[in-house]
């Protein structure tokens, strides 16, 4: 038996992230022209407006965590969506700097109109497996996620710099 070519890449096309990175950019791209085309929010903004419908009063470090993503882009997303009226910003009584966010109720109706709509999406993605197949895939990409959050917290990889050209900060001079 030959060993799956997941397990053993030869190329750009046997490699896991890649294909994953692929189902997202075509089958995002339907949210994206959604949210931006008809709502008028990034994709961001659409991840921050939906974490918050579960998670209301979350701080912005929180929200960054859950949505994971950056505390900058985050907190970008976030000004854009109190510019919008879709997020309240309440600044917290001895911290200034500890802002608790929420959903407005204009920010709760364009979730409650734009979520079916990206549910669809997904199912149509998944219509085309069996249940059980679906649950199958469920656990391993939650097994996937796991492994991988055990991977970055274990590796000893330099920080990411995304400098044109840039080379480690022990090579500059």
């Amino acid at each position: 038996m030959t060993v799956p070519r997941l397990r053993a890449p030869a190329g750009l096309d046997d490699l896991l992230l890649y294909k994953l990175g692929r189902l997202v950019s075509v089958g995002g791209s339907m949210v994206i022209r959604l949210c931006e085309g008809r709502f008028g929010i990034t994709r961001r903004e659409w991840r921050v407006i939906a974490r918050l419908a579960q998670e209301q009063d979350l701080l912005s470090s929180e929200l960054a965590e859950r949505i994971q993503l950056d505390r900058a882009r985050t907190s970008r997303a976030v000004t854009s969506l109190v510019t919008k009226k879709l997020v309240r910003r309440e600044a917290g009584a001895s911290d200034r700097r500890q802002a608790r966010l929420a959903l407005t109720e204009r920010g709760l109706r364009l979730h409650e109109e734009l979520f079916p709509l990206v549910a669809e999406i997904n199912q149509g993605l998944l219509s085309g497996l069996a249940a059980q197949d679906v649950r199958r895939l469920d656990a391993m990409l939650s097994t996937l996620q796991e492994r991988a959050e055990g991977m970055v917290a274990a590796a000893e990889l330099p920080k990411a710099n995304r400098r044109r050209g840039a080379r480690p900060r022990s090579e500059m001079g």
